[in-house]
């Protein structure tokens, strides 16, 4: 049982949680998640089983897209709504539409983040989250992010109230966090700021529309139709270059052999996914680093 599941991630659960109950329902040891979503964060989450666990960092590296909401006027511990209020601040204006547009065409392209210290980023060798729940600021390190669109979904031509929220999506590059993000929105308009709701649509081209609930899974175990829910391996690597071989060949692949590099593949920059003439897929091949004529094996996957 190999393949990739596209798994709706319910709210309240973290992504370990959901492959530790589907280990259990699968009663599958290798299983494994392409990219944490918090905990009070739903959409899709991208599960390895049985060798597909391999190819998992193959996945993670994919655009995010997700939509969420904005709150002008409150911060928060943890930069969403689950954490404590630390700042508070009347929204004591009207913020017309194309301020808010503004700033979101100032927050597209390459921006700085530094990562809220409920995160699961390590520093000296432990999570943010660690030093937090104890009380200990250190200090994070800034990373470039890229967010290649950010619209507003809300249609209203201004925002009044003591508390203002709206509605945006976002399609950004791994490693971004909205909730930060959310705050510097806020930053720009002047404002106090968390992200209040998000749901992830899309991982890379993986839509909210493919995934199953867990719900619906059981339906698929108890009716013995799991297999017609996993995405083959060669369909979930489809991003990558493909090199069909012969049965000959593919023999050795599966042994790890190191092979000819083909004229086709000579610019080759990242791996190649070489697949059997029954569309199976074998292994990952990468140019041999000090032999510019060969590949060899980056994962064998038979």
């Amino acid at each position: 049982m190999d393949g990739v599941l596209l798994l709706h991630k319910p709210p309240g659960m973290t992504s370990h949680d959901c492959v530790a109950r589907i280990r259990r329902m699968l009663q599958i040891k290798k299983v494994g998640h392409t990219g944490t979503l918090d905990p009070n964060v739903s959409g899709v989450l991208p599960i390895c089983i049985g060798k597909a666990t391999r190819i998992a960092e193959f996945l993670t590296g994919a655009t995010k897209t997700y939509e969420g909401e904005v709150t002008l006027g409150i911060a928060t511990t943890t930069e969403d709504s689950t954490g404590e209020i630390i700042a508070k601040q009347k929204v004591d204006r009207v913020i017309p539409r194309d301020e808010i547009e503004a700033v979101f065409r100032q927050l597209t392209g390459e921006v700085a983040q530094t990562p809220p210290m409920y995160s699961a980023v390590k520093v000296k060798g432990k999570k943010l989250y660690e030093y937090a729940r104890a009380g200990i600021e250190v200090e994070r390190p800034t990373r470039i992010v890229t967010i290649h669109e950010l619209t507003l979904l809300d249609e209203r031509d201004a925002f009044a109230g003591d508390i203002v929220s709206f509605r945006f999506r976002v399609t950004c590059s791994k490693g971004t966090y909205i909730r930060t993000l959310a705050v510097m929105i806020g930053e720009r308009l002047g404002y106090p700021a968390h992200m209040s709701d998000l749901v992830r649509t899309a991982s890379g081209p993986f839509s909210l529309q493919d995934c199953v609930t867990f719900e619906q899974l059981e339906q698929y175990i108890e009716s013995g139709q799991l297999k017609s829910i996993l995405l083959p391996i060669g369909k979930a690597l489809f991003h990558l270059p493909k090199y069909e071989i012969n049965d000959k060949v593919a023999e050795k692949v599966k042994n790890g052999a190191i092979l000819p590099l083909p004229a086709f593949l000579q610019s080759l920059e990242g791996p190649v996914l070489m697949i059997s003439k029954q569309r199976e897929a074998l292994a990952l091949y990468i140019k041999h680093p000090t032999k510019p004529h060969l590949m060899k094996p980056l994962k064998v996957l038979r």
